[in-house]
């Protein structure tokens, strides 16, 4: 019994230590709004908001609360891949011009694997982008065509949106759906993902947070981006992702073989290799090795980390276009692992 309780007043006291450095981050870096989420084991450890989800209304952030989680959005992207890969209707190491016929000679080299790692050498952005127009991903990708690659595929890791625009089309035509019905289908349906979803502001999202920017001494309404963009295409909650969290330590909806390569950094033509998997980056906090991923859209910033070592899972979304929610995320990590040295905690 003294144990339990002495294993009870330490959790509350690491939790009461969370509180407090997230408000200390959220105040040093003027964040409206927060949700943050610890999990150990697929199960939440912590989960709640912090400030404002809306500062017009006075809305306080809550675990329910919906934000733009930007890039994060990529290994949902890189699973629907995979799982076609495992449907068998597709290879990663399938050139892209197998779905897209009109690639240009040099796209013919790129395969599936290289536009997963960034390693395709195709340039960041399609220069046709527009942020205020909606448009189809195709005349994004095919405004690429006429740009040189920055590097021979394979040659290098590079940052690349416009690779995952690609990847939401080869979704589309090896699976005979649009990409986001592919993935609600696949993965958000089945794991009972009800929130999450393809951005759109036509339609009435419940708890959907606002967006802002830090400008001139006070907060500002964000733009809002009417462009859907794949690379950075969806809304959640932290209560969504912890259920995304819990399904990556079982074999749904991805099998653990295909898991370990979407975890290894990716080798390059030199036999060296970069810290990026396919759409997940790898690396270490201290001596932890972790996988996870930022993600940034106007008005809002993500940090998700994966402590496979340790299970345990740090997830952070802000409402704050200039945050730096990946700071929160360490220091909210580094919290449980360093208290998990000398109490384990549940």
């Amino acid at each position: 019994m003294r144990a339990i309780l002495l294993l009870w007043l330490a959790s509350a006291a690491l939790a009461d230590q969370v509180d407090r450095l997230v408000e200390e981050e959220m105040q040093k870096q003027r964040i409206p709004g927060a949700a943050v989420a610890v999990l150990r084991d697929g199960r939440p450890v912590k989960i709640r908001g912090y400030g404002l989800a809306n500062i017009e209304h006075n809305v306080p952030a809550t675990a329910e609360s919906v934000f733009k989680i930007g890039s994060i959005s990529k290994q949902f992207i890189a699973a629907g891949v995979l799982i076609l890969l495992s449907d068998g209707k597709l290879g990663l190491d399938d050139s892209i011009a197998r779905y897209l016929e009109d690639a240009p000679a040099a796209w013919k080299a790129i395969t599936l694997r290289q536009l997963l790692s960034h390693t395709s050498g195709i340039v960041r952005e399609g220069p046709a982008f527009e942020g205020l127009k909606a448009q189809p991903d195709i005349d994004v990708i095919r405004s690429a065509y006429s740009r040189s690659l920055v590097f021979a595929p394979g040659q290098k890791w590079q940052y690349c949106n416009v690779c995952y625009f690609a990847l939401a089309e080869v979704i589309t035509r090896a699976s005979g759906a649009p990409w986001p019905a592919f993935l609600e289908e696949r993965i958000f349906g089945p794991l009972g993902m009800t929130v999450t979803r393809v951005t759109s502001w036509i339609d009435i999202v419940p708890h959907r947070s606002g967006g802002y920017l830090w400008r001139e001494g006070a907060h500002r309404n964000a733009d809002l981006l009417v462009a859907v963009r794949p690379s950075g295409a969806l809304l959640s909650t932290v209560l969504d992702l912890a259920k995304w969290d819990a399904a990556l330590y079982t074999d749904r909806p991805l099998a653990s073989a295909i898991k370990e390569q979407m975890w290894t950094p990716i080798p390059l033509n030199d036999g060296s290799t970069h810290d990026y998997g396919l759409g997940w980056a790898v690396g270490r906090l201290k001596q932890h090795r972790y996988v996870g991923h930022g993600g940034s859209l106007t008005g809002f910033r993500s940090h998700y980390l994966r402590f496979g070592e340790s299970k345990l899972s740090v997830i952070v979304l802000t409402n704050e276009g200039a945050a730096k929610p990946e700071v929160i995320a360490e220091r909210v990590a580094l919290s449980y692992l360093e208290a998990a040295v000398s109490t384990p905690l549940p």
